[in-house]
């Protein structure tokens, strides 16, 4: 009974404590074929927050047998116990100081925005920016990459700007929580995607749509703000006056693992670009407007240039940047008081460009991304795919 006790607490020590990080962490086969009702981040966050009481039971199995092994127990006896036993200690500081998330991925120390310099190294640096109030900031991918998130105040307003580079989505969203502002860190992932925890009622939030998927707030979303990929060159053009996040000194090395994310050329299996179609990892632009989701291939939009099409009801068009990093989405609209067609200029991911008529301006909003195949088609079941008229 001894041996079974303690083989018992054994497993309730070493499953739990691997598990909880196993089901929410990039490891071999732990996000692949996720089912779509979060069974594994479901039982995940039940270990998160209740580790340890399944500790100290564990622990209180193992602990007698353990005892009575040591003093009374023959050579083989004590190494049956002794190796068990550091392999759970072993485990435990593994799964809670090397491979957790916010151990691996680190906010920033020193946040320091500076006016951009644009040159030939930096010109084509991707950037997520973000205007209020007239106070226009960029956050360089390839620094927000590694750190998943920064706290910023823009135009008077708290703003949490996100990047996840396993999906690459890029979100701002207001920090508000019921009215509170909220801090987050980095617990884990869902189907590739990166999961926040607030500081208060510790519930899981999605990055790529604010969503909170466990805890007391299920079900709430955070606030989007309006931000673009883009270009720092095309985005200082456009925004005189930004201030651009500079490199942390503190995450030098880090910031150097990502080069050439921009391009999709990082050497990786996680975050380097599929560059056939319609691959888990090729690059796509979604959108969504009046309820119909839709993704338009990035290959698509590089041989064309210009991509025409009806979303909702309604005409859109994606014209691909000069630099085939930028492009402009515009979305027509039928003025039904007068038989006239008005053009509305919307920025989705891209550069601004100003469209002059003649006739009149109105100004929509529709969000569109550029992600990789398989994070916008786990996050839109529904999404329908662009295919170009031959």
């Amino acid at each position: 009974m001894r041996a079974l006790r303690f083989f018992l607490g054994f497993l309730l020590v070493l499953v739990p404590e691997i598990l909880r990080v196993f089901w929410i962490m990039p490891f071999p086969g732990s996000q692949q074929d996720l089912p779509t009702d979060n069974a594994q981040v479901d039982q995940a966050y039940f270990l998160h927050n209740n580790i340890w009481w399944i500790r100290l039971i564990g622990l209180a199995l193992m602990i007698g047998p353990f005892v009575y092994y040591m003093r009374y127990g023959g050579a083989w006896e004590r190494i049956g116990v002794l190796l068990p036993s550091a392999l759970c200690a072993l485990v435990f500081y593994a799964f809670n100081f090397k491979f957790m998330a916010d151990k691996l991925f680190i906010p920033p120390k020193e946040k320091l925005m500076q006016v951009p310099v644009v040159n030939d190294s930096t010109a084509n640096s991707l950037v997520i920016g973000v205007e209020i109030n007239g106070d226009a900031r960029a956050y360089p991918i390839e620094i927000i990459g590694y750190h998943h998130q920064v706290l910023d105040t823009i135009g008077g307003e708290p703003v949490l700007v996100t990047y996840c580079t396993v999906c690459r989505t890029g979100r701002a969203f207001s920090p508000k929580v019921n009215g509170a502002q909220e801090t987050f860190r980095l617990v884990g992932m869902d189907h590739y995607n990166a999961l926040f925890e607030d500081s208060r009622t510790k519930s899981w939030w999605r990055q790529v749509n604010g969503e909170c998927i466990e805890g007391p707030l299920k079900g709430q979303h955070l606030i989007e703000v309006p931000s673009q990929q883009m270009t720092l060159k095309e985005w200082a053009a456009e925004h005189p006056k930004t201030l651009v996040l500079q490199p942390d000194p503190l995450f030098s090395k880090q910031y150097t693992g990502l080069k050439g994310y921009d391009d999709g050329t990082i050497e990786g299996s996680l975050e380097a670009r599929d560059t056939a179609s319609w691959q888990p990892k090729s690059w796509v632009v979604g959108m969504v407007h009046n309820g119909v989701a839709r993704a338009y291939d990035w290959n698509d939009l590089l041989d064309a240039g210009v991509i025409s099409d009806t979303l909702g009801g309604q005409r859109i068009e994606l014209t691909l940047g000069h630099n085939s990093a930028d492009f402009v989405a515009t979305r027509v609209a039928v003025d039904t008081s007068s038989d006239r067609i008005a053009y509305s200029n919307m920025i989705l991911v891209g550069t601004v460009d100003t469209i002059v008529t003649s006739i009149q301006e109105t100004s929509f909003s529709i969000p569109a991304y550029q992600e990789f195949w398989h994070s916008w088609r786990t996050f839109h079941p529904n999404t329908t795919r662009y295919v170009p008229k031959r």
